[in-house]
């Protein structure tokens, strides 16, 4: 029922947009502790339903080079337990309580949520605290969650065909920022970490004014804020400062191509595009360049690669945004039969169309519904908002563009489509992989497939 009742909300909040023109107002209240915590409050009392959600600034990017993989190993370390709670009891009082939780890791931050009945708001308050206070680092429940790592590795990444994928991409594009590795990082340096490396790793980036705390739902908002200030408002700040990196990636003067051989039947074409950090003006259109090229079965590359030509079998082109200068990806997926190459000039065919052939007014227009659309839809959930609110505190340092951020998409025109197209869709900007069967290696004493790195 209570599924339905989100998915009548998000469908009824889109014809709202559509037949009115505007997405309905989220109202919201922001404020710091005095120790440096940041909390944003969302009230809406159309169901008994609170979203407790914490967003660290830490992520991958964040890491030493040595001991990469640390962020997410610990999006699961910190469900452990504490001083306060028992090792395994974490998710225990949620499901107690008729809620649900997770927690993702991204290269730019962490981030934990519960879904809880709303009188259960101090639960979720008081084990977010907790978790901030006084998480549970010792030896058994460290080993316990590297075997965890490895198995979510072997199943996502070793054992999953092109679960390889954005490995490549990464090494392949940077060569000294630390978007270079993937958030998982190297189980090898999780495996010579020392307890006191995770104990230090912890106390730097896990405090309080490094946090936000956003809530969405049926919440009292000054309640709230007093049941805030019981669970939050002792936590002490950090010891140190806490550190950004600082790394600058060089521009890409050259192509990068390469082969991989996967465990796959299908081979594939991958290009990565290097393209500036999300929040600016060319992101924001790179965004609506990728509605165009793969926004559903009606759009550009989908129409032309899967439909007409037959040479896909699924295509898609999507900005890796990040908060620093981050990645344009193209994906293809070959149809039984077509060479990657072809794919490859296939996908290229509708990049250069971009460039040289400014789009028409209707298909721009087409392009803006569908993102106005899918904006009205991310903020159909308490948890949908909860997450919004904090991200755009955090990348931007003002989460009311959770109201104005399509004002942004709406000054996008159709020359600076094909501006950025030109700018940033180039090949002395772009890394190439070919994904091929294993079977297709050649052995030893064959001809070999050459490529550039």
């Amino acid at each position: 029922m209570k599924s339905l009742r989100r998915t009548l909300f998000a469908v009824f909040a889109v014809a709202t947009f559509v037949a009115f023109g505007q997405a309905p107002k989220i109202e919201f209240t922001e404020y710091d502790l005095s120790n440096g915590l940041h909390v944003i409050l969302h009230q809406d009392n159309t169901t008994p339903i609170v979203a407790v959600s914490v967003l660290y600034h830490v992520g991958s990017k964040n890491e030493d080079a040595e001991r990469t993989g640390f962020a997410h190993f610990f999006e699961h370390l910190l469900f452990e337990g504490s001083e306060n709670i028992k090792r395994g009891e974490f998710d225990k009082y949620i499901t107690n309580a008729g809620g649900t939780n997770n927690a993702n890791t991204s290269n730019d931050r962490t981030f934990y949520y519960e879904i809880l009945p709303s009188n259960q708001l101090e639960l979720g308050l008081w084990l977010e605290s907790e978790r901030m206070m006084h998480a549970k680092i010792e030896p058994e429940g460290v080993e316990t969650q590297r075997e965890v790592v490895k198995e979510e590795k072997r199943q996502r990444m070793d054992n999953q065909p092109y679960g390889s994928i954005l490995t490549e991409i990464l090494k392949h594009a940077y060569t000294v920022h630390p978007y270079r590795w993937p958030t998982i990082g190297s189980l090898d340096h999780l495996n010579k970490a020392t307890l006191e490396e995770f104990i230090d790793f912890y106390h730097t980036y896990y405090v309080p004014e490094n946090a936000t705390l956003s809530i969405a739902g049926d919440i009292n908002i000054e309640e709230a804020k007093k049941s805030i200030d019981k669970y939050f408002k002792d936590i002490k700040r950090g010891s140190k400062p806490v550190p950004r990196p600082n790394v600058i990636e060089p521009p890409q003067t050259k192509e990068v191509r390469d082969v991989v051989f996967d465990n796959i039947q299908l081979p594939a074409v991958i290009e990565a595009y290097h393209m500036p950090e999300q929040g600016t003006d060319d992101a924001y259109a790179l965004s609506m360049l990728s509605t165009l090229l793969s926004g559903g079965q009606s759009s550009r590359m989908y129409k032309a690669l899967v439909d007409e030509q037959k040479k896909a079998y699924a295509v898609q082109a999507f900005p890796f945004a990040s908060e620093d200068p981050g990645l344009y990806i193209i994906f293809g997926l070959s149809n039984i039969g077509v060479p990657v190459e072809e794919l490859e000039e296939a996908m290229n065919a509708e990049i250069t169309k971009v460039q040289k052939e400014l789009i028409s007014e209707n298909e721009f227009q087409k392009i803006r519904n569908q993102i106005e659309s899918d904006y009205v839809q991310g903020n159909s959930s308490m948890i949908g908002i909860a997450e919004q609110l904090a991200d755009y505190h955090v990348y931007y340092g003002d989460a009311n563009l959770i109201n104005t951020e399509l004002d942004r998409y709406k000054k996008i025109t159709r020359e600076d489509l094909q501006r950025v197209a030109k700018k940033y869709l180039v090949p002395e900007n772009r890394v190439v992989l070919h994904y091929l069967p294993k079977s297709a290696q050649q052995k030893p004493g064959d001809t070999q497939l050459k490529s550039d790195n």
